[in-house]
């Protein structure tokens, strides 16, 4: 699924904060959001991403996206990053 695209990019934010600041910046190539993450997290970085033209990727949960992104909590949101 969409957790090896995650895994293979460069670089990577993970978190809200981070991810809209790159998403904003237009440094953000693709968004990963967690479908069980809360929707009124994840809402504002969808809207954004639709205004900004960012792809979108759902994935199943914040545990695996954590885990792919090599972290040990959780993860709503991640981007993938061009620098």
């Amino acid at each position: 699924m969409s957790y090896d695209k995650v895994k293979q990019a460069e670089k990577i934010t993970i978190g809200t904060k981070q991810t809209t600041k790159m998403v904003e910046l237009g440094k953000a190539a693709e968004v990963f959001v967690a479908k069980d993450a809360d929707p009124r997290v994840t809402a504002k970085i969808v809207s954004l991403c639709k205004k900004m033209g960012v792809q979108v990727t759902y994935v199943d949960s914040m545990k695996q996206l954590g885990k792919a992104c090599g972290i040990e909590v959780g993860a709503a949101m991640a981007a993938a990053v061009n620098e």
